[in-house]
């Protein structure tokens, strides 16, 4: 009498390889996981937006040329979402959201800075890309929040310019300086 106990195990062992050799492709995500995901090639993936025939704005989930040191295959979790306090469906991220105190709160909080080293990583490079060490800025944000907040303007040059410099996720050309070299959030605590 034939055994259909070995044929089911390799059914089943054949689905769990399959579904580990799946790839994250970023356009392949829908819009509302998109934002801070990264692909299996480690490259970040963007939203973008883009109007169809009828003029209707529809959101696009593309592959940025930002590659992230030590991750791949990240599909940020919602708990992380809120932890850090941003926006999963935000159109291009900048360093501005550095300047409200409620966005560096939730970011500088432990539930964001201990738990989602993506988010974390991703703010490291745009407040570096504006001459910023996050863990300096967190730091002072615990201690006095509106003297972090000044400094912060003083230090990126936002009081004297037009404002910080966007790190665009629109376009890839603006995404290459997001990465910045240096340490990253391992350094933080």
């Amino acid at each position: 009498m034939p055994s259909f106990k070995f044929p089911f195990f390799l059914f089943l062992s054949s689905l769990f390889l399959h579904s580990s050799l799946a790839e994250i492709v970023c356009e392949d995500l829908p819009h509302d996981v998109c934002a801070f995901s990264i692909s299996s090639s480690g490259k970040r993936c963007l939203l973008e937006t883009a109007v169809d025939e009828d003029d209707k704005v529809e959101y696009q989930c593309r592959t940025s040329e930002v590659m992230v040191e030590r991750m791949a295959e990240h599909i940020e979790s919602d708990q992380c979402v809120r932890a850090c306090g941003v926006d999963r469906n935000a159109v291009g991220i900048s360093s501005d959201s550095l300047l409200e105190p409620q966005f560096t709160n939730k970011l500088c909080a432990p539930a964001c800075s201990h738990n989602c080293p993506n988010i974390v990583d991703l703010f490291f490079n745009l407040a570096a890309g504006e001459g910023v060490f996050l863990p300096d800025l967190c730091e002072a944000v615990l201690i006095n929040p509106r003297r972090s907040m000044a400094e912060f303007m003083s230090s990126s040059g936002a009081a004297a310019g037009p404002g910080p410099i966007e790190a665009e996720l629109l376009e890839g050309d603006a995404l290459a300086s997001v990465s910045a070299p240096g340490p990253g959030p391992d350094s933080m605590e």
